[in-house]
């Protein structure tokens, strides 16, 4: 889906169209109604804090600003874009239809996010060109917003050729195609290969997809290590074998919060408590609606000078109530020293299982540091 948050919203704000506009930071900042019933919104000038963008129109990032990006740092770039609150559960819905929308033409997907889909159209009897007009057509009709359609042979490249034309392009890759399609692009363009590796290649003047394919493998092995460096020998070839995967069970699920300012344990203890609570709350209300309960709790706290601390625990029983699993996070609190204020806390549910599925275990022992 193309900017699919930003475009979510502007479904909600059609007057926002052709502006520039992000999404990122809290309810804070949703649209105020005027005595004259327009709305106000929010500009990133008047932002203070210390979040990061979720998503921004293409027109916001003509001017420089992006995804991940530090929010002050886009209110410098950007400071007269529209600043619009995240709204998950707008989101959420959007997915469902789009990814219903190809199901219903496709149904063997596998879900890689919130926006997007890969999809095996070998069994279909159509062009490839037919078939992307029918994904267009169909993902439209039930949201009225678009998408960007990569067909391959594979899943490697039908991601990298998605990007070619965005937005509500499309893009049909052969595996004759990749010297003059795929070879140009950036070596980060690759999923696995991240910042530290990108930057190991540009040391080693290897700055494209084709440069990478021209390395011998057993060099890439020399210098990448024999899993890795086979891996990028093989991915700069196009060749990737992994099937569509129609099915597949989390690992966990888990809620986090980036604080505006950094909060005390003991002065801002109240504050703290009820954000606490509140992440066990949607960490809870994931799981029954993916219909999971949870073995193990954890929490995550990132302090002041930006050093993380994880705490985690078994459960006696498999669980997926809100209550419970406070219960267990606080007792993971408690094994860490709050000696600095805090920055980020964090949630998680692992261990996760179909109910029914749960058996006895045991309860982990540890020592409380109180």
């Amino acid at each position: 889906m193309d900017a699919f948050f930003a475009s979510c919203e502007l479904s909600r704000y059609p007057q926002l169209r052709g502006l520039p506009m992000v999404v990122g930071g809290r309810q804070t900042h949703a649209p105020k109604a005027l005595e004259d019933g327009t709305l106000e919104f929010a500009r990133l000038k008047d932002y203070v804090g210390r979040g990061v963008l979720t998503t921004a129109t293409y027109e916001a990032r003509a001017l420089g600003v992006h995804s991940g990006m530090p929010t002050m740092r886009a209110a410098r770039l950007a400071p007269e874009a529209i600043l619009l609150p995240v709204n998950f559960e707008l989101y959420r819905q959007y997915s469902r239809r789009f990814k219903d929308a190809i199901r219903a033409i496709s149904p063997i997907i596998q879900d890689v996010g919130i926006d997007e889909i890969y999809t095996d159209i070998s069994s279909l009897e159509a062009t490839s060109e037919d078939i992307v007009a029918m994904f267009k057509r169909s993902v439209f009709e039930a949201t009225q917003l678009t998408c960007s359609v990569g067909i391959a042979p594979n899943k490697l490249l039908a991601k990298l050729c998605s990007d070619i034309q965005k937005p509500d392009g499309f893009t049909i890759v052969t595996m004759e195609d990749i010297p003059d399609r795929i070879w140009p692009m950036p070596v980060s363009k690759i999923n696995g290969i991240g910042p530290k590796s990108a930057r190991k290649l540009d040391v080693l003047a290897i700055r494209t997809i084709g440069e990478l394919a021209a390395c011998r493998e057993d060099w890439l092995v020399e210098n990448f290590g024999r899993s890795y460096g086979a891996w990028l020998y093989r991915v700069s070839h196009g060749i990737d074998d992994r099937p569509v995967v129609t099915e597949s069970e989390p690992v966990s699920m888990s809620r986090e919060t980036t604080f505006e300012r950094d909060l005390d344990a003991i002065r801002d203890r109240n504050e703290l408590g009820a954000i606490f609570t509140r992440l066990c709350e949607q960490v809870a209300a994931d799981l029954n609606r993916k219909g999971y309960l949870c073995r193990k709790v954890g929490i995550k706290l990132r302090f002041k000078d930006f050093s993380t601390v994880t705490r985690d625990a078994t459960l006696a029983a498999a669980t997926a109530d809100a209550r419970e699993i406070r219960k267990a996070a606080g007792n993971c609190l408690k094994r860490i020293v709050l000696d600095q204020s805090i920055r980020l806390l964090g949630v998680k549910a692992s261990g996760l299982l179909k109910p029914g599925a749960a058996e006895p275990a045991q309860p982990v022992q540890f020592q409380l540091d109180i």
